[in-house]
């Protein structure tokens, strides 16, 4: 029997992987996803969404693409891996994700041809936009001047491309290295850490979605998760799956406190309550909290 079984649930809450049934419209996804939605109906070119590690920015990055029709707008996702990308590689990505078939090797044809794949999209009657992940990668000088001239692609009054950047707080260290690209942001938000009721709802959503038809988490569980979480989204759904487990080892019919305090010693988590630290944006407590993450998840 698994934990999900134990518990009467159809299938694991807590995955961190990427999963659209359990997507959370907190109040601050909610805003968020209208603000950028808001940036492409309106051409506004430039939107940025920042907020720390684990707040769920690429899950609200692939919302918002589910969100964009295709009868009205063309549009892809990049997820930017690592910080040694070339100008040349994100003009040739975003060409061949707009459906130029044969990129150019050279950086005028390859502009030539995103012009005009741009402008048949544009006659098409649908907008072209393309989400960029984990945006604090694009750490050169180089790299925000391609973007610069990215939105310099229009025709008379209406821009051909918009571009939404999704990352952490050091985007905006990004956008500073061309202070022109950083004055064309035209709609920013940040997604903070979840409040304890908040958290308290993300948890109840999830365990609803899996099947939960009673309360697994005893009322004062809920708490010290947020305590020892942070309110981090990843953070929490690690805690929780691991609560989950460590009830089922126990025969308990709920997760209680004692559960949650034991797996959060476990994890090395009593000495260092996340509370504080995750509302904070100190690029040294971020950090903190992408170490902890990693750690958690090799521990898996």
């Amino acid at each position: 029997m698994s934990y999900a079984e134990h518990y009467g649930l159809e299938r694991e809450p807590f995955s961190n992987a990427p999963d659209a049934r359990f997507y959370f419209n907190s109040e601050q996804h909610r805003q968020s996803l209208q603000r950028l939605m808001y940036a492409v109906d309106s051409n506004k070119g430039l939107a940025v969404l920042i907020g720390g590690i684990g707040t769920g920015k690429t899950t609200l990055a692939r919302r918002m693409l589910d969100c964009l029709p295709e009868d009205r707008y063309e549009s892809s996702l990049l997820v930017m891996v690592h910080s040694g990308i070339t100008p040349e590689w994100i003009l040739t990505r975003i060409a061949m994700q707009f459906g130029v078939e044969e990129p150019a090797s050279d950086k005028l044809s390859l502009l030539k041809q995103l012009y005009d794949r741009l402008l048949q999209i544009e006659e098409s009657g649908r907008r072209a936009v393309v989400l960029i992940d984990e945006a604090q990668m694009l750490q050169t000088r180089d790299l925000m001047e391609e973007f610069r001239g990215l939105l310099n692609l229009e025709i008379p009054s209406k821009k051909l491309l918009n571009i939404v950047f999704f990352g952490l707080p050091e985007v905006e260290d990004c956008l500073r290295l061309d202070e022109p690209l950083a004055q064309r942001v035209a709609v920013k938000y940040q997604l903070h850490s979840f409040t304890v009721e908040t958290t308290t709802s993300y948890i109840n959503h999830r365990l609803k979605i899996a099947g939960a038809d009673r309360n697994v988490f005893a009322a004062d569980a809920i708490p010290a998760i947020h305590r020892f979480t942070g309110g981090v989204p990843r953070l929490i759904n690690t805690i929780c799956d691991n609560c989950l487990f460590e009830g089922f080892m126990r025969k308990m019919e709920q997760v209680d406190v004692s559960v949650v305090n034991s797996v959060a010693g476990d994890f090395g988590l009593l000495k260092e309550p996340l509370t504080d630290v995750a509302q904070s944006e100190n690029h040294s407590d971020l950090t903190e909290i992408e170490n902890l993450l990693d750690s958690l998840e090799h521990k898996i």
